[in-house]
């Protein structure tokens, strides 16, 4: 360390004589207009509070900048993403696969996978819809996305699209064949479309199935991801205390789920569950009135 430190010495010894050497040969008139246009330099950027943070925050500077721009992009980008890779599944379903299924499915089969696909594909493009063009309002002091979180809910069925995917019958018929025709060029654009369908929708199930098992979990304790955490916080605190915490917007079980989504009597849930309904939510999303539903809201 002492040779180092004695070299930095005599480099700043070096550097003061320079300066000062300089200044000595420099004629009288220039020294004080030299002094001033430094010192309207040094007024520009100096600051006796500037630190090691202060000076990685100006540097950061542009990068938060670029980020915060980007991002308002991000939420067109996903939309587009989704309504192009949708669309793509659609349209594979419908030219390459349904002629398939009409041609090897039994009636009664067919029916099922073309009735169920398209019941699905309906609740997609109308939550889709519903979720892109509905305002997100106000964030309460009690955060409540359980509405939002139904949206997202029914698009796990892009998954589900697959089961029309006859593979009991492609399996039948090449064992049924005895010479095999030429390989096509349409007939390899079909594998991979089927291959791509399949790697798509699968991988959508897994993300969207887990993710949708865990809206369950918290819908049904009536609490958010963010209430999850305060509520567990509360728990433990009161247990030192030994008192036992409640959660105050759970209602039960099946109170939760009816509440979710907007049932008030039987009919609902073919209305406002099993087909599209544009029903809005209990209260305002700002204000709860936890007391009406403390006692089963109809008997099911």
């Amino acid at each position: 360390m002492r040779p180092c430190s004695s070299v930095m010495h005599l480099l700043l010894r070096c550097l003061r004589g320079c300066g000062r050497h300089g200044r000595s040969h420099m004629p009288r008139r220039l020294r004080q207009p030299v002094s001033y246009i430094k010192l309207i330099f040094k007024s520009l950027y100096f600051n006796s509070l500037t630190n090691s943070e202060v000076v990685l925050d100006c540097i950061l500077e542009p990068v938060f900048w670029m980020v915060e721009v980007v991002t308002r992009w991000f939420g067109m980008v996903f939309v587009f993403l989704v309504v192009a890779l949708t669309s793509s599944v659609v349209f594979i379903a419908y030219f390459c696969l349904l002629p398939l299924v009409l041609y090897t499915y039994s009636p009664g089969w067919m029916m099922w996978h073309i009735c169920y696909g398209h019941w699905n594909l309906v609740m997609i493009v109308f939550h889709y819809y519903k979720a892109t063009n509905t305002p997100p309002g106000y964030p309460p002091k009690q955060f409540r996305h359980l509405e939002a979180e139904k949206q997202g809910v029914p698009v796990t069925g892009i998954g589900l699209l697959i089961g029309i995917v006859p593979s009991e019958g492609v399996a039948g018929k090449g064992v049924q064949e005895v010479s095999q025709p030429p390989y096509t060029y349409k007939d390899r654009m079909f594998h991979k479309s089927v291959i791509y369908m399949w790697v798509l929708t699968s991988t959508v199930a897994v993300a969207l199935g887990g993710l949708t098992l865990w809206h369950a979990v918290l819908i049904t304790r009536g609490e958010t991801s963010i209430e999850r955490h305060i509520n567990n916080k509360e728990a433990k605190r009161l247990a030192k205390r030994g008192r036992v915490y409640r959660n105050p917007f759970s209602y039960g079980k099946l109170n939760n789920w009816k509440v979710f989504f907007g049932v008030e009597k039987r009919s609902h849930w073919l209305t406002r569950v099993l087909l599209p309904s544009g029903h809005t939510p209990y209260g305002d999303g700002l204000t709860w009135d936890i007391y009406p539903f403390k006692k089963d809201m109809m008997p099911v």
